[in-house]
C-alpha cells in the first residue's frame, strides 16, 4: 500500500521507513507527488497537529497520509514546551541546539531530582475512505544539565 508522509523531510521518511515496512507500506514524501503544502498547526495537543497535517495531505492527494507530532514537556514548566518544541522560544534564528540551550538555561533554577521530563510522539494515519489510526509514545527521563553525546 502507497502511503504518503506528511513531511518534506528526507532522513524522517527514512527512519519511518524502517518502521513501516514490515506492514507492507511503501512510504513516500509528499513532494514526490508535486505537492508542496505547509500545514498550519493550529491543534492544542500533539494529537490534533499531527491529524491536522495527516488528514491535509490525504485530501491533496486521494492517498493514505501518515504524519506525526512529537516534542519534549518538560513538568518544571508546566509541560512546556510541549507541542511549541520546535518553535521553542519563537526565535527563527534558533536552530535545533539553540532550542536546547534556551531549555537549558530557562530550567537552571530547577533543582536537580526535580527535572522530570518526557518526550512525546503522536504517530496519526488518515485514509480515503475515512479511518483514523492514531498511536501516542512518551519516554520519560529526567532533563540533564548540559548537552550529552552527539545529535
Amino acid at each position: 500500500m502507497k502511503v504518503v508522509l506528511a513531511s518534506k523531510n528526507p532522513h524522517k521518511l527514512q527512519e519511518i521507513s524502517k518502521i513501516t515496512e514490515k506492514f507492507d507500506m511503501e512510504l513516500i514524501l509528499q513532494s514526490e507527488l508535486g505537492i508542496d503544502l505547509d500545514v498550519e498547526e493550529n491543534g492544542s495537543t500533539f494529537e490534533e497537529n499531527s491529524a491536522i497535517k495527516a488528514k491535509a495531505v490525504m485530501e491533496a492527494t486521494g492517498l493514505p497520509a501518515l504524519a506525526d507530532d512529537s516534542g519534549i514537556m518538560v513538568d518544571a514548566l508546566g509541560g512546556e514546551p510541549g507541542i511549541y518544541s520546535a518553535r521553542y522560544g519563537f526565535d527563527e534564528s534558533l536552530d535545533d541546539r539553540g532550542r536546547m540551550m534556551l531549555l537549558l538555561k530557562n530550567t537552571q533554577h530547577v533543582p536537580d531530582g526535580q527535572r522530570q521530563a518526557k518526550f512525546v510522539c503522536v504517530i496519526t494515519m488518515v485514509t480515503p475512505d475515512g479511518q483514523t489510526i492514531q498511536a501516542r509514545g512518551e519516554i520519560h527521563g529526567e532533563l540533564l544539565r548540559a548537552p550529552v553525546g552527539k545529535n
